[in-house]
């Protein structure tokens, strides 16, 4: 009895696996979250009438309401000022200043970088991103910028996530499920779709059908929360109303496999255009700052000729679900919202992707489905559901994340009547998309991510030292301390490694660093000639020996988030013997496994 009441009462006493504690830990981020995301919606909402409608003198079509549809639409003539072309580039103008002056890290969408947070950043996002993200969003998508909420509400529920671990000092583990948690809230809420939003958290990490098992529970509390509070203010009605879709005749089935194949096809298309725009302005010597507002001029000039690739575009895919557009208008919106979107995005904009991927894959669903029903009348009574379909199909192939996206596009549409194509053309896209994807910061599984790392430290590595892995070694590049940058950039190129050990003049390690460290000191404006190695390298190296059991080395790839650890000589410690990485011992705990495999088949 004693025992018991010795334990503390308080909160920060407590197991945070208990029941009872995430429970309620879950459902204050999603309180979070769900306030979060009203404010966002409100914010985005008044400015874009303030900025798009009344200034610019545009209007596009409503959503959420059959009657908002409008008549149907076969040009592309939309009222609009003369200097509409100047909006996108004021927005990404402000976006830019705020995001590279406070907040590096919110540029871009911010799915990824909550992604980039779990597996790599042990779940750790700064408090001042979600608020920077949250401000330099609205800036973007209210001018009019190809750019969706669910990154930047992502961001911001994540980021209430880990602030909130990190004041009750909860471990690493939990602070990535309460950043998950965030994630779910914002999501949900924002997409009306509770159980979409908390799969799409737990799901979106991994390019294999995986999930973050355990953080779906806290997934799910959080997004019931933030759903409600959403929707108590804003309304209960689904982001898309639809017509009543049926899926009633099963030899339809082989159009809509036809149709997720076409969904991969031109997602392939999508994210190659995504980061080869974004390529292009990294190349650019210009600051930073002034990218997303190079980006917003040419989508200003390109909605000059083509205004409906401006703002979210949902009023066009409900004018779609209503059979409302012409055919050759949904093809050259699809096109047209993946150049608008690597425009506003990769240019360093601020906002999420999910919103114009399905915005494209409605409109390849739409022209798929007007181009089958115009032959074959007969074996596709309803090409118009075709929209529906397109829209997941293309979304889920391009996120890897068929089952959450299913789910979701039933939940923000209100219409369940089309699971079983759903889950067709979903499986069949992304089946077809394999190992691509819109989110660069995914991993394949759960065993290349950092965050379970420890979870391989088991009896099969016993007895197993780095010596043994001395094969798998690759020989280290080392980068002399006084080396300027531009000699660093010319030694690097011909190296195996993406580690550099800094040696002094007698050859002995003194730092190390990476090339990501190398990408943030390029982002700076100082010329490469006065930047040495030792001004890059971190002093405190983490290294191991070949004396070092590999389960120790698995648990400092885990404490430090690294791939490739140094292995020196443990009599002269500064000698660099070859580079460790982490998928060499990960080949060996396979290895191993598949031998342990074969005795317990034998026996």
């Amino acid at each position: 009895m004693s025992d018991f009441r010795s334990k503390p009462k308080t909160l920060h006493g407590l197991d945070v696996r208990t029941v009872g504690r995430f429970m309620l830990l879950s459902a204050l981020v999603g309180l979070v979250a769900g306030a979060g995301a009203l404010a966002f919606y409100f914010a985005t909402d008044v400015a874009t009438e303030w900025i798009l409608s009344k200034w610019a003198g545009l209007h596009t079509p409503g959503h959420g309401n059959a009657l908002e549809v409008g008549g149907f639409v076969d040009t592309l003539r939309m009222p609009h000022r003369w200097f509409l072309f100047l909006i996108p580039a004021l927005g990404g103008l402000v976006s830019g200043w705020l995001v590279f002056g406070f907040a590096p890290e919110a540029e871009g969408h911010g799915t990824d970088a909550a992604i980039e947070a779990f597996h790599q950043k042990k779940g750790e996002i700064r408090a001042r991103v979600p608020i920077v993200k949250a401000i330099a969003s609205v800036a973007t998508i209210s001018t009019g910028g190809s750019a969706g909420r669910e990154g930047p509400i992502a961001q911001i529920g994540a980021g209430f996530g880990s602030f909130l671990a990190d004041r009750l000092r909860l471990s690493v583990s939990d602070r990535r499920i309460l950043l998950l948690a965030g994630m779910a809230g914002g999501i949900g809420a924002t997409f009306r779709a509770p159980l979409g939003g908390a799969l799409f958290a737990v799901e979106v990490l991994y390019q294999d059908p995986e999930f973050e098992h355990e953080g779906l529970i806290p997934c799910i509390i959080s997004s019931i929360v933030a759903y409600s509070l959403f929707g108590a203010v804003t309304g209960w009605n689904p982001l898309l109303t639809t017509p009543d879709f049926r899926f009633e005749h099963p030899v339809e089935l082989f159009f809509y496999l036809m149709l997720g194949m076409a969904c991969a096809l031109l997602g392939t298309v999508y994210v190659r255009t995504f980061y080869q725009v974004r390529d292009r302005f990294a190349a650019l010597k210009l600051p930073a700052f002034l990218k997303p507002a190079i980006g917003g001029l040419i989508l200003g000039i390109m909605a000059m000729f083509v205004p409906q690739v401006l703002g979210s575009g949902y009023g066009w895919v409900q004018a779609a679900l209503y059979g409302k557009m012409a055919l050759w208008l949904m093809i050259l919106l699809a096109l047209g919202k993946i150049v608008a979107t690597s425009l506003t995005i990769s240019s360093g904009g601020s906002g999420g992707v999910f919103a114009p991927s399905l915005v494209i894959g409605a409109m390849l669903g739409g022209s798929f489905g007007a181009l089958v029903h115009l032959f074959f009348p007969e074996l596709l009574a309803e090409p118009r559901s075709c929209v529906l379909i397109g829209m997941a199909g293309f979304f889920a192939g391009v996120a890897n994340t068929p089952i959450a996206t299913l789910i979701m596009v039933s939940e923000l549409t209100g219409n369940y009547a089309l699971l079983a194509p759903l889950m067709l053309v979903c499986v069949v896209a992304m089946v077809f998309f394999r190992r691509s994807s819109i989110y660069e910061q995914q991993v394949i599984g759960r065993v290349d991510s950092p965050a379970h790392l420890g979870d391989l430290v088991v009896n099969v590595l016993a007895g197993i030292s780095v010596g043994d892995l001395a094969e798998f070694g690759r020989p280290p590049t080392l980068i002399p301390e006084d080396m300027p940058l531009n000699e660093i950039i010319e030694h690097m190129s011909g190296s195996e490694t993406s580690y550099f050990p800094v040696v002094n003049s007698a050859g002995e390690m003194s730092g190390i660093f990476s090339i990501n460290d190398l990408r943030r000191i390029l982002h700076e404006e100082v010329p490469p000639a006065l930047i040495l190695a030792r001004d890059v390298a971190v002093s405190q190296v983490l290294t191991t020996t070949p004396e070092e059991s590999v389960t120790l080395v698995l648990r400092k790839f885990t404490r430090r988030g690294i791939e490739e650890i140094p292995v020196v000589d443990s009599q002269q410690p500064g000698k660099v013997l070859y580079m460790l990485s982490r998928r060499a011992v990960l080949t060996r705990y396979a290895s191993e496994m598949e031998k342990k495999k074969g005795v317990f088949a034998e026996t």
